[in-house]
């Protein structure tokens, strides 16, 4: 994505006033309460934070970051571009326990990174950017979707994980977006969507599967309009197995509130694990001193340059 406008006006950030207001809008409401952490749950997230290290965010911003990263054990993080010193000071900012793992990078200058709480998630020994060999790309075809898979424009990465006996495997990804309006681009961003659904499958099915793994999840930012039957990029995630969750909350992933672009999915044997999920609306808590003297646009102009215009997305796993 190309960066975001800097907007042109001058406002000194008061952290501690950011930070509890995000504190208080979490724990007052209890459709947005993200889980405290126990020894038998795993609260992981995923966040498109826009542009990071393009951007001209300041320590504050990116300690504003680190805040909400801080209550989650374990997140991918999409949009980190090449040059990684903003994301290493948000690990950093985000207290000594937290370490990173993350791709190089691919299209759009962006890598794929996890960023985990290493006191209670460990990394194991699979890692890796997820490659279709050319041979297989035929495989890659839905009926009714002219487009040929040629290969994902930033490669999805995977890492596997283990909290105690509890061992996962994480996708990370950031579908190609296009343009809405062009059949061919919407054609590609289906096809890599169905080609994550066909890991995800083929995973299941495989007796060499890392340790046996059956518990896999693909997540991030998957450019995904709708939660719809009639979707077509929905109906490529969801053709092999796959599941998003029931998102009974009607808060959307993006801060102009109507789109799902951001998912965690998973295969059906895990939804048993699942306790909780949502989204945080960082947006309706920060900044309201902004929000209050400039037009909504002007607000949201901020809010994307200096935090994202993405909101992270959550969910909380029973791991005994």
């Amino acid at each position: 994505m190309p960066s975001f406008p800097k907007p042109t006006f001058a406002h000194t950030v008061n952290l501690s006033k950011e930070i509890n207001a995000l504190r208080s809008y979490r724990d007052s409401n209890p459709s947005l309460k993200i889980p405290a952490a126990t020894a038998n749950n795993l609260r992981m997230a995923t966040w498109n934070i826009a542009n990071l290290g393009e951007q001209d965010r300041e320590d504050e911003h990116l300690k504003i970051i680190a805040e909400i990263i801080s209550w989650f054990d374990l997140i991918a993080v999409q949009e980190t571009k090449e040059n990684y010193g903003h994301f290493k000071k948000i690990v950093g900012f985000a207290g000594s326990k937290y370490k990173f793992i993350f791709s190089d990078v691919a299209g759009n200058n962006e890598r794929l990174a996890f960023i985990y709480d290493s006191d209670k998630v460990k990394v194991l020994e699979e890692i890796g950017e997820y490659a279709i060999p050319p041979s297989d790309y035929s495989d890659i075809n839905i009926t009714g979707v002219a487009a040929t898979f040629n290969g994902f424009d930033r490669s999805p990465f995977l890492v596997s994980f283990a909290t105690g006996s509890f061992q996962f495997t994480l996708m990370t990804v950031h579908l190609y977006y296009g343009d809405d309006t062009d059949p061919k681009k919407i054609g590609r961003r289906c096809l890599e969507a169905y080609a994550v659904a066909r890991w995800a499958d083929l995973r299941k099915k495989s007796k060499y599967t890392y340790n046996g793994i059956t518990d896999v999840f693909a997540m991030g930012d998957f450019n995904l309009p709708k939660i719809d039957k009639n979707d077509i990029i929905y109906k490529a995630l969801v053709k092999r197995g796959l599941q998003l969750p029931d998102h009974t909350s009607l808060v959307y992933s993006n801060i102009s509130n109507d789109q799902q672009y951001d998912q965690i999915a998973f295969l059906p044997g895990t939804k048993s694990r699942i306790l909780a999920d949502g989204v945080f609306p960082f947006d309706n808590a920060a900044f309201a001193d902004i929000y209050q003297v400039k037009t909504p646009a002007v607000f949201r102009g901020y809010i994307k340059y200096y935090i994202s215009d993405h909101r992270p997305m959550w969910m909380e796993l029973d791991i005994q």
